[in-house]
């Protein structure tokens, strides 16, 4: 099937960035430091089983966009990565978690992820949902017991954030209304919009937010920084639900076309592929507009959102 190509309108007011900019190598170096923290965060130990699940999904690879938006805003909001490292990781932690539970065969049931088999094909159902647990609880004691030189009510901030974001008020809560949706003819823009800001916008806004949270951002540059990370979320979800029509099993990693034969509810569904298409790149230009105060810094955030409606997986 082919691919999606550029999404970007030419009719759309575009911001202004700096081409010297070079986000493919800005990724492969923020992908090279999450990776090691990741790989450094969970040893294997007794019993070894539920370690080496929990490891085996978290170190499947992926873009890391979750953990590279934290360390973005919080060296936008004048703190470093060191202070951001472990709720960089806690968040990859949550969303792997997401993806094991998701795949599973009460849920969407899928054979593979990021281009290997999935977590219960390997080790079975039950290890599968508790390599989840792991990695859901784990996320939380990483944040407290690993971040220095960040204020204790920082920390409780972005607790507060992880959770609401990865329970029913986040991704838990869009899980069940995409679940109940699937098979209905008609589902409503309202539903959709609901599961999509909930299942996979929730978590990438606590990515944002975080970041600038624990550099302590003012309340002003917090709000903006929300109003981005929503619309980048939704885009996100918008660009997935075309690729699963668009692109094949290769270049997803996982099984292209599960949408359509799952009947469930998505944006090209409801309004057509090149609608879609205009829709994701309409909120990409509000998000980028959100950060004109920012300044050069903001140069990571402005690429990265373009590079969502311009992914092919």
């Amino acid at each position: 099937m082919p691919n999606t190509g550029n999404l970007i309108n030419p009719m759309l007011p575009q911001f202004q960035i700096d081409t010297t900019f070079d986000l493919s190598n800005y990724l492969v170096e923020r992908k090279a430091l999450v990776e090691k923290a990741l790989d450094n965060s969970i040893k294997i130990v007794y019993p070894e089983k539920i370690y080496e699940a929990m490891r085996y999904s978290l170190l499947a690879g992926g873009k890391r966009l979750r953990p590279i938006l934290c360390l973005a805003t919080c060296e936008l909001s004048g703190g470093n990565i060191e202070m951001a490292m472990p709720t960089a990781c806690a968040l990859e932690m949550i969303h792997t978690m997401s993806l094991i539970h998701d795949d599973l065969p009460s849920m969407d049931n899928d054979d593979y992820r990021r281009g290997q088999l999935t977590n219960h094909k390997v080790y079975g159902e039950d290890i599968a949902i508790l390599a989840g647990d792991g990695l859901l609880s784990y996320a939380f004691e990483f944040v407290v017991t690993q971040t220095k030189n960040v204020l204790p009510k920082q920390v409780l901030q972005v607790i507060a954030r992880l959770g609401k974001a990865s329970g029913a008020a986040g991704l838990v809560g869009g899980q069940v209304v995409d679940l109940a949706s699937e098979g209905i003819s008609q589902v409503s823009e309202k539903t959709l919009h609901f599961i999509h800001t909930h299942k996979t916008g929730a978590l990438l806004e606590a990515s944002v937010v975080c970041g600038a949270i624990l550099a302590d951002v003012s309340q002003a540059n917090l709000y903006r920084l929300e109003r981005y990370a929503q619309n980048i979320g939704l885009a996100f979800q918008i660009v997935d639900d075309i690729l699963d029509i668009t692109a094949t099993t290769e270049e997803l990693g996982k099984t292209a076309g599960k949408d359509i034969e799952a009947k469930k509810a998505t944006y090209p569904v409801i309004w057509g592929l090149e609608k879609s298409r205009f829709q994701a790149q309409k909120l990409v230009e509000k998000a980028k507009a959100e950060l004109e105060v920012f300044g050069d810094k903001v140069m990571p955030l402005i690429a990265l959102a373009d590079f969502i409606i311009s992914r092919s997986n």
